[in-house]
């Protein structure tokens, strides 16, 4: 009997622990949606949306059969994967979410995760100027609380790694500018809440986004408490229809150290919806 009061006393701290990193992500998406409705219908991407941009860019926003869909606001993404913190470190499988708001720019993204058998769940949260990102083993152990300008600056650059992959239709916004390499690449320059970032884009002859890459993303140390300033990249693969769009359903997070390339992330997109109300 005190056997089994003791189990369920630490599954009930467990879930405890877990919810409040969990409560935490919702009552974020559920505060950034009570002021992000959907697109009304006369808020449609046209042509006109993508006369500023260039060829490849235009070529592209059209593949993912964002022209005559409602103006992006927000997402709603699902995926799986694996993840790993160093060359060296065993894989961890997950299962996440993530939230992106576009007219003003915002993310929130969850996982679960698990290293050796153990739940991790992990919350990274851009919102304004600030992103923190905050990683408990078991629920319970903290493992990572960063915060900082790196971080700030680094999940800038995410937000527009987003709008790349899964969020063609954003590509619109006033808040990037562009310059063409040649017919296959693109530098993009992306500034919010006083932070620029650049990357370059790469499109296959098919005019698909096959990689993007930036030298303003620094890796955190494996704690969270300083950052290496190196390359990242994302190469992307095998685009698939997700309703009315078009996007790569897989893609990596790469690193580029000094010491060589690495992948440290391999996702699978599973489902995708715009414009959410609740």
């Amino acid at each position: 009997m005190k056997i089994t009061i003791v189990l369920l006393l630490a599954a009930a701290t467990i879930w405890w622990w877990s919810s409040r990193l969990r409560g935490a992500y919702d009552r974020e998406v559920a505060a950034r949606l009570a002021t992000s409705g959907p697109s009304s219908a006369n808020e449609l991407l046209t042509e006109k949306d993508l006369q500023h941009l260039p060829a490849a860019v235009q070529r592209y926003i059209r593949l993912s059969g964002a022209v005559g869909q409602p103006r992006l606001r927000n997402l709603h993404a699902r995926f799986r994967g694996r993840i790993r913190s160093s060359p060296d470190a065993p894989w961890m499988p997950f299962e996440g979410e993530q939230y992106n708001f576009f007219d003003t720019p915002a993310r929130l993204f969850y996982l679960d995760a698990k290293r050796a058998g153990v739940p991790v769940q992990v919350f990274h949260r851009y919102v304004g100027a600030t992103a923190t990102m905050r990683v408990r083993l078991l629920s319970l152990v903290p493992m990572v609380n960063a915060a900082g300008p790196e971080m700030d600056r680094s999940e800038t650059v995410t937000m527009l790694n987003d709008m790349c992959w899964i969020a063609a239709g954003a590509l619109i916004s006033e808040q990037i500018t562009w310059e063409e390499v040649d017919a296959t690449q693109v530098h993009a320059t992306f500034t919010n809440a006083g932070h620029t970032v650049r990357a370059t884009l790469h499109f296959n002859a098919e005019g698909e986004l096959v990689d993007f890459i930036s030298d303003d993303r620094a890796a955190a140390s494996p704690d969270g408490k300083t950052f290496t300033a190196q390359r990242w990249s994302t190469p992307l693969r095998d685009y698939r229809a997700f309703g009315a769009y078009r996007m790569s359903a897989r893609g990596e997070g790469r690193w580029h150290p000094v010491e060589g390339a690495y992948t440290y992330i391999e996702i699978e997109l599973l489902e995708i919806a715009y414009n959410r109300a609740s």
